[in-house]
């Protein structure tokens, strides 16, 4: 069970106003181990006086520890960084923007995450197929092989294959697999569940392991290259109005940005 009062109250701490925090990671994925960390991630918004004075703001936040007995990585990036990632087809960014696992929210995020409909194009395809690729090389070059980032592997393929067809972003490998049906995903996914983050696995099923991850990068690779989603983003202007009216807001309250 996650405890979202516990990681809410982490989040109160973050020294700028949010605009939401979202968990990613194994638990968004469908395969934490008892011991994994919570992955928060999220967007906030840095004051005039920090955008416009001599003392820049941070456009990205880091915080890694321990705190109410959980152990946690935070990260989130200052609004405009983040309407920017959006517009690089940075589909990691919006897995975190639709998380259905929400621990902060405000009524600017469900107004962004109406907008960023508009920003998924054919060419997520891309950053499905180097994400997948980049996993694969960790998993490769391990010695001995973990679990998880072969998991990773089988996910990041899946979703990027969904989204081509669909054009709807679905992170969770279990959900994922309803549609897929792959044999071997549930076997793995309850040794990694049932097991420690860093559990391994054995080198016999390794070619297996590459042909499939090999099959479903050309079925990738074919999804985007025959997508029938836009070309480019439509969501450019209303993520540009949106950054205006965030900023130039002297009522955070009215913006619903309040921890």
């Amino acid at each position: 069970m996650i405890p979202y009062d516990k990681l809410a109250a982490i989040t109160e701490k973050h020294p700028y106003p949010l605009l939401f925090t979202t968990i990613s990671g194994a638990h968004l994925y469908g395969f934490a181990s008892f011991d994994s960390d919570f992955d928060l991630r999220g967007v906030h918004n840095l004051p005039l006086s920090l955008l416009l004075g001599l003392e820049p703001g941070q456009d990205t936040y880091e915080l890694s520890n321990q705190d109410h007995g959980l152990d946690l990585d935070l990260v989130t990036h200052d609004a405009v960084k983040f309407f920017k990632l959006m517009l690089k087809n940075n589909g990691y960014v919006l897995e975190q923007l639709y998380s259905p696992l929400v621990v902060q929210s405000t009524p600017v995020f469900e107004e962004l995450k109406a907008i960023g409909k508009g920003v998924i194009t054919r060419h997520h395809g891309r950053h499905y197929i180097g994400f997948a690729q980049n996993q694969w090389h960790l998993y490769q070059k391990e010695f001995p092989k973990r679990l998880k980032p072969l998991l990773y592997v089988f996910r990041v393929l899946l979703t990027g294959i969904h989204l081509m067809h669909s054009g709807k972003l679905e992170a969770n490998l279990q959900a994922l697999n309803t549609e897929f049906n792959l044999p071997y995903i549930p076997d793995l996914m309850e040794q990694k569940i049932n097991g420690k983050e860093k559990i391994t696995i054995g080198d016999e099923q390794f070619p297996f392991y590459e042909r499939e991850y090999l099959r479903l990068l050309a079925h990738l690779d074919e999804t985007y290259t025959k997508s029938q989603l836009p070309e480019y983003s439509s969501a450019n202007s209303a993520l540009h109005d949106l950054l205006l009216r965030i900023r130039l807001s002297g009522h955070i309250q009215s913006l619903g940005l309040n921890h």
